[in-house]
C-alpha cells in the first residue's frame, strides 16, 4: 500500500503525518487550531486519503507556524507515499459548490512546485483563525509535495464557506490525481520517463 509517516520538529513545531493513499478517507487530525483540524478533515474525506495528524505548536505566538509546518509535512508524506508515482492519473480537477462559494481546482502532481491562488477571503477571521493561513497552508502543501496547483474562487461572499470549498476541491482533485490507472500499468505518467 501507498503510505508514509513523517515527523518534522523545530524549535517552533512538533508535527507527525502519517497517511494512505488508498485509504477510505478516515482521519484523526489534531493541531490545536480548531478550524484548521476542520479543514484537514474534509481533506482526508474528500480525497480518500486517510490522514492522522499531530501537531504541537508555538501557539502563545499564533498559528502560523503550526499551519505551514503541517503543510511541509503533509506535502513530504504525500510525495514519498507516491514514489516514483508509476500507474498514477497524474492530473487531476474538481469545481466544487459550497452553499455560496464556488471554487475550482487543477493540479498536476508534476514533481514541479507552483501555487496559483486566485481566492478572496473576505474577512481577516474565521472564529479566531486568521483567513491568509489558507493560502501559507497550500503554498508549503504544494511546495513540499511537488505539487502544480491552481486554485480559483468563482463565487463566494462567506470566508467559511470559501475556505472550505477550496479544501474539499483540492481533496477530490487529488483523489483524481493519485488514483491508479489501470490503463497505464507500472507507467511513469510523462513522456519523460520521470517525474
Amino acid at each position: 500500500m501507498r503510505r508514509a509517516s513523517i515527523s518534522r520538529q523545530t524549535a517552533e513545531t512538533e508535527i507527525s503525518v502519517d497517511i494512505n493513499l488508498d485509504g477510505t478517507g478516515a482521519y484523526d487530525n489534531q493541531t490545536g487550531v480548531g478550524f484548521f483540524d476542520h479543514m484537514l478533515d474534509q481533506l482526508a474525506r474528500h480525497s480518500l486519503i486517510d490522514m492522522t495528524i499531530s501537531a504541537k505548536g508555538d501557539y502563545h505566538i499564533d498559528d502560523h507556524h503550526t499551519v505551514e509546518d503541517t503543510g511541509i509535512a503533509l506535502g513530504q508524506a504525500l510525495s514519498a507515499a507516491l514514489g516514483d508515482k508509476r500507474g498514477i492519473r497524474r492530473y487531476g480537477e474538481c469545481h466544487l459548490p459550497m452553499d455560496d462559494a464556488q471554487v475550482r481546482c487543477a493540479l498536476d502532481l508534476s514533481g514541479r512546485p507552483f501555487l496559483v491562488w486566485n481566492v478572496d477571503l473576505p474577512t481577516a477571521k474565521i472564529g479566531t483563525f486568521d483567513t491568509e493561513l489558507v493560502r501559507e497552508f497550500f503554498q508549503a502543501f504544494s511546495t513540499h509535495g511537488g505539487i502544480t496547483l491552481h486554485v480559483d474562487q468563482l463565487h463566494g461572499l462567506n470566508s467559511h464557506h470559501i475556505a472550505e470549498a477550496a479544501f474539499k476541491a483540492v481533496a477530490r482533485a487529488l483523489r483524481q490525481a493519485v488514483e491508479s490507472d489501470p490503463r497505464k500499468g507500472d507507467a511513469i505518467p510523462s513522456t519523460k520517463g520521470t517525474l
